[in-house]
C-alpha cells in the first residue's frame, strides 16, 4: 500500500491549485508579442485645448495611436468629433472627420475623408481635406470644397478661414470670393 505523507499532499493540492489558477488569455498570449514599441494607444478619447488658459475646444474619439519615435504624431484612425469655444465657452462650430493626423512639433492637424464643419449660424463647409493650425488658428485647403449657408451654396477650389468659421474665403481658379458671416 501506497503512503503520502501529510507534506506531500499539501505539496500536491497546493500544485494542482496553482496549476488551475493560472489560466492565461490566449488572445492576451498571442498579443504580448505584437506590441510595438514606441506606440501609444486609447480608447474612449476626450482632450480639452487651451489657450492662454482659456479653454478653446474638446476633442472626442473612440480610438488614439501615437507614435513616439521616428516623429510625434497622434492619429486618429476611426473619427473624430471637435467642438470649439467662445469666450464664454458656448459652442462656436464643430468639426468632424473619419481620420485625423495631429503633428505635435508643428501643432498642424490633417483631417480627412468626410470632413464636415458647421458654425453657430448653421453654415457648413463639406472637404475631403482640410488642415488645422492651431498656433495660427485657422483652417485651410487647397481641394475642392462646398460651403451651404442659407443663403444658397457656394464652391470652390481651396479655402481658408478662421477657427470658428466666422471669416471664410473660397479660393477659385485666380480669384477669391468672400463668404459673409451668417452670424450677424
Amino acid at each position: 500500500m501506497l503512503r503520502i505523507s501529510h507534506t506531500w499532499t499539501w505539496v500536491l493540492l497546493a500544485c494542482s491549485l496553482i496549476w488551475v489558477a493560472c489560466e492565461n488569455d490566449e488572445n492576451e498570449v498571442r498579443n504580448l508579442g505584437k506590441r510595438v514599441l514606441g506606440v501609444e494607444d486609447g480608447t474612449g478619447i476626450e482632450s480639452l485645448f487651451s489657450r492662454e488658459g482659456k479653454v478653446t475646444a474638446k476633442l472626442t474619439a473612440p480610438k488614439l495611436i501615437r507614435y513616439l519615435l521616428d516623429t510625434n504624431r497622434i492619429e486618429f484612425p476611426n473619427s473624430l468629433h471637435v467642438d470649439f469655444f467662445d469666450d464664454s465657452l458656448l459652442i462656436e462650430s464643430t468639426l468632424d472627420a473619419k481620420f485625423a493626423r495631429y503633428n505635435e512639433y508643428e501643432s498642424k492637424v490633417l483631417l480627412r475623408d468626410n470632413v464636415v464643419v458647421i458654425n453657430r449660424g448653421g453654415d457648413t463647409l463639406y472637404t475631403n481635406e482640410l488642415y488645422w493650425d492651431q498656433n495660427q488658428g485657422i483652417f485651410f485647403t487647397d481641394q475642392p470644397v462646398t460651403i451651404h449657408k442659407k443663403t444658397g451654396r457656394r464652391k470652390g477650389i481651396g479655402m481658408r478661414a478662421d477657427q470658428n468659421f466666422r471669416e471664410v474665403t473660397i479660393f477659385k481658379s485666380g480669384g477669391f470670393e468672400n463668404v459673409a458671416d451668417s452670424t450677424m
